[in-house]
């Protein structure tokens, strides 16, 4: 089921005060009030003004982040979008609650919330395991579609302070990644709730249950689940279409709560930059305040999936690519978020994570395409990491001590790459969820990145029967026109022998693997970048 304007959801508030449970009646009052002040600063709440945003140093050189997807939706940890799809029936996770807790007119998502505990969460320990593993910025989510902020928030008395584990995740972890070095990002998927938990007032089609309401649709409930008119599921629609004012200005309220209390180094939003006006003043509110605390530059990120706010050269914040990889270098950088496994936790999914290969051949690709990895790590409902994640983590850990010198602080080459799989991914023409069309790369896909003068080669697997490696970039009639090669080193090794002429360069490498995934080259010389 799809909606238009003209099917305008009406009466919806989630966790709104009662004042906006008719927003029909407030929109006009809303749209002609002034927004709440902001933070004094050099931007505006204008794409006019926010055009001056400047991507910071610290993001360019950063690749590598960590994010933690946790929250209520976890306690159940059956997967992601829990809140929503046991309201819909015949989806999985709808038969699942139904066999589990019982049909969702009499035990709802609400009633799931206690049994998320965090009684194992330590966010020093875990803060201390990705800083090891290479991350540099770690992210929290702020609050999912399903409603429930992680902060004492101002605004929604359904957060994880006065309910579930009873404490302030949001300020946790920036305590720890404060603690450990490390930029802290905050995650917003709430712009979207509005029509997101509309599958809980829903009901049955067929069956003994049909007809019968969800808990959603009982008046008590409507402050957390919010109230409308139509149900919105299974088919929901991605953009603002029937979304009151007094919506947008709740969203406002609780993000910039947010960003007052913890002013995170990015703010992450699941989506375009909400509500224009709004969105834009939580921008410009967002690069103020951090300016302020560095001598009038922005130092903040936000990061925003659609191009008109992240159009390279002009835009006004970060671009994300959920679960993909654009098809070239992008003159500016940008950011893929991805998962090993769903989003939130899934014990179904335990043993069948991304391998390591896959986050290294993902890492290194995205780098070498001016970009950042955001990899997430799913926690239980305890919050401590399960074995096969630690396992996942180990190896990335122990493939950066020996490569990272080729990750951090580079910029990319001539090309990214070259092999079997670019000229593939070359006709790849969506970058958003397009990482499923990958497959592992080979020793045949070499991906470059550079740091100064030098020149950094991967190639993604070892040469069979050890035979030389070749690099035809590289070769002397090339078109990339490369310089002298005066040296070639392999990172975890040391210097390797090689030769170069018009077919490119051709590396004898040793007897012995130096690892298990990608290996890099650094190559030094004359005219090289």
């Amino acid at each position: 089921m799809s909606i238009s304007r003209r099917s305008v959801l009406k009466g919806f508030a989630l966790g709104v005060p009662s004042l906006y449970l008719n927003p029909a009646g407030v929109a006009a009052k809303a749209r002609s009030a002034a927004l709440p002040t902001i933070e004094k600063g050099p931007f505006e709440g204008t794409r006019a003004s926010l055009q001056a945003y400047e991507i910071p140093e610290w993001f360019r050189d950063a690749k590598f982040g960590i994010w933690a997807h946790w929250g209520p939706q976890s306690a159940v940890e059956y997967g992601d979008w829990y809140a929503r799809n046991m309201y819909i029936q015949g989806y999985k996770q709808n038969e699942y609650h139904l066999k589990t807790y019982g049909h969702p007119s009499k035990v709802g998502f609400k009633d799931t919330i206690p049994a998320w505990k965090a009684e194992k969460f330590d966010p020093e320990y875990l803060l201390g395991l990705y800083k090891k593993a290479g991350a540099k910025y770690f992210m929290s989510m702020g609050v999912h579609h399903d409603n429930f902020d992680l902060w004492n928030s101002k605004y929604n008395r359904w957060n994880s302070v006065k309910m579930g584990p009873g404490k302030d995740i949001v300020g946790m972890f920036r305590d720890a990644a404060r603690k450990h070095g490390l930029k802290f990002g905050i995650s917003d998927h709430l712009w979207i709730s509005y029509k997101w938990f509309s599958s809980s007032k829903g009901s049955d089609k067929d069956g003994p249950m049909a007809g019968i309401r969800y808990d959603g649709a009982n008046p008590k409930n409507f402050e957390y689940y919010g109230r409308c008119d139509e149900v919105l599921a299974p088919d929901l629609d991605w953009n603002e279409d029937g979304i009151p004012e007094s919506w947008k200005k709740h969203w406002y309220d609780r993000i910039k709560d947010l960003v007052d209390n913890y002013q995170p180094d990015l703010l992450y939003c699941d989506g375009h930059v909400p509500f224009e006006e709004y969105g834009l003043n939580i921008l410009a509110h967002l690069y103020n305040q951090n300016a302020a605390k560095h001598g009038g530059k922005t130092q903040a990120v936000y990061t925003s999936k659609r191009l008109r706010d992240s159009a390279q050269g002009t835009g006004i914040c970060v671009l994300d690519v959920e679960r993909g990889v654009v098809d070239k270098i992008w003159p500016l950088p940008w950011q893929t978020d991805t998962c090993i496994g769903d989003w939130h936790y899934n014990r179904e999914r335990v043993g069948h994570y991304k391998s390591v290969k896959t986050v290294v051949d993902m890492l290194v690709d995205i780098v070498s395409r001016n970009g950042n990895l955001m990899l997430n790590f799913p926690l239980p409902a305890s919050g401590m990491l399960d074995p096969d994640e630690l396992n996942v983590l180990d190896g990335i850990t122990k493939w950066m001590a020996v490569n990272s010198e080729g990750i951090y602080a580079t910029r990319p080459w001539k090309i990214y790459g070259t092999g079997p799989e670019e000229d593939k991914s070359n006709k790849e023409k969506k970058a958003q969820f397009n990482e499923n069309n990958r497959k592992d790369l080979t020793y045949e896909d070499i991906r470059f990145t550079t740091k100064g003068k030098t020149l950094y080669a991967f190639f993604m697997g070892w040469p069979e029967n050890n035979n030389p490696l070749l690099i035809k970039a590289l070769g002397t009639a090339s078109d990339q026109k490369t310089g002298n090669i005066e040296n070639v080193e392999l990172l975890g090794y040391g210097k390797v022998d090689f030769k170069r002429d018009q077919e490119g360069l051709k590396v004898n490498l040793p007897a012995q693997q130096t690892g298990e995934h990608a290996f890099t080259l650094k190559i030094s010389g004359q005219d090289l970048v």
